[in-house]
């Protein structure tokens, strides 16, 4: 019971994390059509988002350090409203380089309450219960990532019902104007109330008490006697995971770009399919590992899975709804186009390969462990990366042809799953 409080408060931290993370996936195509922008523009919003990650990741473990693991969570939740208290003013200029900052200042909180609470939650309690709360963390934050497109799409979006980027091109200059205003005004409620309520949170996280946790005490044999990079299965997992995140991002964040150009009138909640695919991939893997599949097993699994996904989504037809509707099947989720579909089940395939990369990239590294931690976080910087290069990709073939650079990811964590996780030596 001692740490029921603290779990509930690191809970609603995680859900959080998968709420404003994406939410990007129905912000990037409203954010294209208001401002009149190519995919490879859209997707500067996810680069700014991830790329904070990696500028401020050493920053923001130094103010860390010196403020402890609450104070840096109150300081998160201060920057993340920061972040969402600047879509305001970028609202009512329609300047994208403030959306851009913001999505910046955003990922920047992110970042500081991301370092605080993973360790938090790792150390609250013993260490053979472990993994199981990090599995609960992660599936409020995946179901987070549920709810944050719906709850875009009914707040910013109810009203304009049959807006996409296909309709929007068809009206003259004077309507599309009247039609961006309109759109641009709607976004600023539903983002000064999110802010409003991480200024909230903060106040409520430096009056509450948390139990203090204890950092293992460092001796001089700790010195470390290997170079960090000389641990082929480390610097090879963060390979995987650079390419994991961009992929899990590109379909994540692209989904509604792509039902925009489609002319599907739910676009802005399409990000909702992939991450309830991902919960239900979460979910299974709960219940197959370790007893009945290895980590090991589920990556190469998970690999095989999005090559196929993807395989069929490039053959796919985009008139086409007899495969969606065999893999759907409830009356109650509108139907999609057949590459739209296979998006979505790409969730699925992503939902294991990060808890399975990370013991397979940290074994036998000893004391080493926590600095090899830093360099698989620097993966993450994938996810600005990638979307980036599909979106030029997508300007220079098509978005569906762009998806083709998803083979190249999966193939790089397949080969990780078979042989690179293995290597003990260059």
């Amino acid at each position: 019971m001692a740490t029921l409080l603290p779990m509930l408060v690191i809970g609603l931290l995680f859900f959080i994390f998968g709420f404003v993370t994406w939410l990007n996936g129905a912000l990037i195509p409203f954010l294209q059509i208001i401002s009149d922008l190519t995919e490879f523009q859209a997707l500067l919003i996810a680069f700014c988002f991830y790329i904070a990650y990696v500028v401020m990741a050493l920053p923001m473990s130094w103010i860390l350090d010196r403020s402890g693991y609450k104070n840096g969570m109150v300081i998160g939740l201060a920057l993340i409203g920061t972040g969402l208290l600047l879509f305001v003013p970028a609202a009512q200029t329609h300047h994208f380089s403030i959306f851009l900052l913001a999505q910046f200042v955003v990922g920047s909180g992110l970042t500081i309450l991301q370092t605080a609470s993973n360790p938090y939650i790792v150390r609250l309690g013993p260490h053979e219960s472990a993994a199981a709360r990090i599995a609960i963390m992660g599936i409020l934050n995946k179901a987070a990532g549920v709810l944050a497109p719906l709850f875009f799409t009914w707040l910013v979006l109810a009203d304009f019902p049959n807006i996409t980027a296909a309709s929007i091109a068809e009206l003259t200059s004077a309507e599309r104007t009247v039609q961006v205003e309109a759109m641009a005004a709607k976004i600023i409620p539903p983002y000064l109330g999110m802010a409003i309520a991480m200024f909230a949170l903060a106040v409520a996280f430096y009056l509450v008490r948390l139990p203090a946790i204890k950092e293992e005490a460092t001796t001089a044999s700790d010195t470390p006697q290997r170079a960090i990079m000389s641990y082929p299965q480390l610097v090879l997992g963060a390979v995987a995971l650079f390419f994991y995140v961009g992929v899990e991002v590109i379909a994540g964040d692209t989904i509604g770009m792509y039902g925009s150009r489609l002319g599907l009138a739910n676009y802005s909640s399409l990000t909702s399919y992939v991450m309830a695919a991902m919960v239900a991939g979460y979910l299974l893997g709960l219940v197959l590992i370790p007893r009945w599949l290895s980590q090991q097993g589920a990556l190469t699994g998970s690999a095989l899975l999005g090559l196929i996904f993807t395989g069929l989504l490039l053959v796919s037809s985009d008139q086409s709804t007899t495969i969606a509707a065999v893999l759907w099947g409830w009356s109650a989720i509108p139907l999609v186009p057949d590459p739209i579909a296979f998006l979505a089940l790409l969730g699925f395939a992503n939902a294991m390969v990060w808890p399975a990369i990370w013991p397979l990239a940290l074994a036998d590294l000893g004391r080493q462990t926590a600095r090899g931690s830093a360099i698989l976080i620097m993966g993450i910087a994938g996810g600005a990366i990638l979307p980036l290069v599909y979106g030029a990709i997508s300007g220079a073939f098509g978005p569906k042809s762009a998806y083709a650079l998803l083979l190249v990811g999966y193939s790089v964590i397949g080969w990780y799953a078979v042989k690179g996780h293995k290597l003990r030596n260059w």
